[in-house]
């Protein structure tokens, strides 16, 4: 028999398994990007085989990533995701720094999917005579609806979602490979001609397969809500980044057998130009249903995370602690209203616009805290409980913190604005609050 554990109304419930967990990775990281990004990695590199092996290492670059998140989510099994970690590791300073970053992200992220489903509608010709501005609301109203029932309930539609998506992509590899073309499958100037592929086209081929498979670290949000995280949450890491990647080997595999790499460098939207071979006028359609499932899927986990930053903030009173109540159901019920509130501003009134283009930045600057936070914690809590230690340390981790630096100057090299703006304004915002509540003596020390 199982025995319910006791609720203190600041409990989150361990009702969440291994398949929520791959469901989290799988449908943070699988989206509408998956159908367009082929195309702009071909323009890069025109080579069936350099194509695939990009796909390959943005698999296991995100697997040397999720290295220090898997140790770090065994060892320290809380909700809040990198701010907990980095804020155990650093102090509150950098913790804050962490958090209001990753919670900007989430936040934005939120309005900028939910302006997506709303064009997606759009595209299949329904609710024309309503607005983006009220439709993309509309979406986020919908799943914070749904988040406000209860934890259980919001796991498994998660799942449902990465089981759609999911399945959708195997039919379409299905059809790319078993149904015979019967359209015109390279766009005119498609014509092959011979290219010299140097490091910088490898390097814009691999930034792109990166941001195709971000958020596979999605999972990591729910630890404390995840029965035996000892053991699911590395198998969810690395089992839903190997789950991701075979689908998108099979995807690039399918595209290339429709198409040339010249067909896909011309396209703008490869997947609908090799379905449109195929199906003709239905590929357009479908593609589309396609991408309001794929799309909300998403905006649904991040309805569904977001709130538990705000929670782990509000526990140790940097955010006021009525944030931090949860309900018996297990939703944290005013973070949820917090948080979809900022969503619904930035989705209605267009302001998010600046928020997305520097989201790749404040994503980059967290995870290369969290490796920080991994090395030092193994210095200065060598005692702390490993249930899964990273192999080949420190290499591995200082592999991945190599990693995400390189890309943060690549981002700060391609788009200084932006990537400075992004992660100066979370500076700004962290050391503030942090100087403030300092000052009123509210800040709790980290906990341990």
């Amino acid at each position: 028999m199982v025995v319910a554990e006791p609720r203190s109304g600041r409990d989150l419930v361990r009702v969440l398994g291994l398949i929520f967990g791959l469901a989290a990775v799988v449908g943070g990281a699988v989206g509408q990007g998956i159908l367009r990004t082929p195309g702009i990695i071909a323009a890069a590199v025109p080579s069936p085989a350099l194509i695939l092996l990009l796909w390959i290492a943005g698999a296991a670059i995100a697997a040397i990533n999720a290295v220090p998140f898997a140790e770090l989510g065994t060892s320290i099994p809380q909700a809040g995701g990198p701010y907990v970690f980095v804020r155990r590791a650093f102090g509150p300073t950098a913790g804050i720094v962490v958090g209001w970053s990753d919670w900007l992200n989430n936040v934005s992220s939120q309005a900028f999917m939910s302006v997506v489903v709303a064009e997606f509608i759009h595209r299949l010709g329904w609710g024309n005579g309503l607005p983006v501005g009220l439709l993309a609301p509309a979406a986020i109203l919908l799943f914070f609806a749904l988040n406000w029932t209860n934890t259980r309930l919001c796991g498994s539609s998660q799942s449902l979602g990465s089981i759609l998506k999911g399945s959708a992509l195997l039919i379409l590899v299905l059809v790319l490979f078993f149904v015979p073309a019967r359209h015109m499958v390279a766009p005119a100037g498609a014509e092959a001609t011979p290219v010299v592929i140097g490091l910088g086209a490898i390097i814009v081929g691999l930034r792109a397969v990166q941001n195709t498979y971000d958020g596979w670290n999605n999972g990591i949000y729910f630890c404390e809500e995840m029965h035996s995280p000892e053991r699911h949450i590395p198998r969810a890491l690395f089992g839903g980044i190997a789950l991701v990647a075979a689908l998108y080997l099979l995807i690039n595999a399918a595209l290339l057998h429709v198409l040339t790499p010249q067909a896909m460098a011309h396209s703008t939207f490869a997947a609908a130009d090799a379905l449109g071979a195929v199906l003709g006028p239905w590929a357009n359609t479908l593609l589309t249903v396609f991408g309001v499932v794929s799309v909300a899927a998403i905006l649904n986990l991040n309805v569904m995370f977001g709130p538990r930053i705000a929670l782990a903030m509000a526990r140790d009173r940097v955010l006021p602690s009525g944030l931090a109540t949860v309900s018996p159901g297990g939703s944290p019920r005013i973070a949820l209203i917090a948080t979809t509130a900022g969503a619904i501003v930035l989705a209605t009134s267009g302001s998010y616009e600046q928020l997305i283009a520097f989201n790749v930045a404040l994503g980059v600057l967290g995870n290369f805290f969290v490796d920080l936070a991994a090395l030092r914690l193994r210095r200065t809590e060598p005692a702390l409980a490993r249930p899964w230690r990273a192999p080949l340390y420190p290499y591995s981790m200082l592999m991945a913190a190599g990693i995400n630096a390189i890309l943060m100057g690549a981002l700060i090299y391609e788009d200084p604005v932006h990537s400075l703006a992004g992660t100066g304004l979370a500076v700004g915002i962290g050391v503030f609050y942090y100087a403030v509540e300092r000052i009123r003596g509210v800040i709790a020390p980290a906990q341990t």
